[in-house]
């Protein structure tokens, strides 16, 4: 039998993804090794969205909130990709926070996702510029230092600060004492 018919029979020539019956071609849900288990039955629409994440309508993948819960493990796949993909619009994040894969299937997922630095940390002054290690920075607010007794005034200038893990904070030396500072209450010199 081939890859194509154990698809047609497995999902009962349905769109694995969104239900469709028309159009339906087998998409390898990489990296695969060419079996069937590898593989799922698409329709054109969703084959097209997927081999051109530019072109993808938000609206039409609301379908997986249904085929997330498919037993088979290329469709549980290509669901947590596509709402990866499309975290951005809100709902998807609450599909995510309900979906469950187990830890091999979990692995194959993530393994096909864009590497990118969603993660990285950024750090922003008051006005929303971005700030550098070693950037200058001047205070917007006077500042009572803790356990230092002195006040940071207003205007302040704090050279070659240092970023932290933390992004609402960045270190920097006032009056020849180095201070965590809160990045709200700086603009960038």
């Amino acid at each position: 039998m081939s890859i194509e018919q154990t698809l047609q029979e497995r999902s009962g020539s349905k769109c694995e993804l969104c239900g469709a019956t028309d159009h339906l071609s087998v998409y390898e849900v990489p990296p695969s090794d060419g079996s069937a288990d590898q593989a799922i039955l698409v329709c054109g629409t969703c084959k097209s969205q997927i081999e051109s994440p530019d072109t993808m309508d938000a609206n039409h993948w609301r379908c997986l909130n249904d085929s997330m819960w498919s037993p088979v493990p290329a469709v549980q796949v290509m669901a947590y990709r596509l709402l990866n993909a499309l975290r951005a619009e809100g709902w998807p994040q609450d599909l995510l926070d309900m979906m469950y894969l187990e830890e091999e299937t979990k692995a194959w997922a993530d393994a096909g996702l864009p590497d990118d630095d969603d993660d990285a940390i950024v750090h922003k002054d008051s006005n929303g510029n971005t700030l550098q290690e070693g950037d200058d920075v001047t205070l917007i607010k006077d500042l009572d230092v803790k356990g230092a007794g002195f006040t940071a005034k207003r205007g302040t200038l704090v050279k070659n600060i240092h970023l932290t893990d933390n992004p609402l904070h960045i270190e920097g030396k006032v009056n020849g004492t180095q201070i965590v500072l809160v990045a709200a209450y700086l603009k960038k010199a």
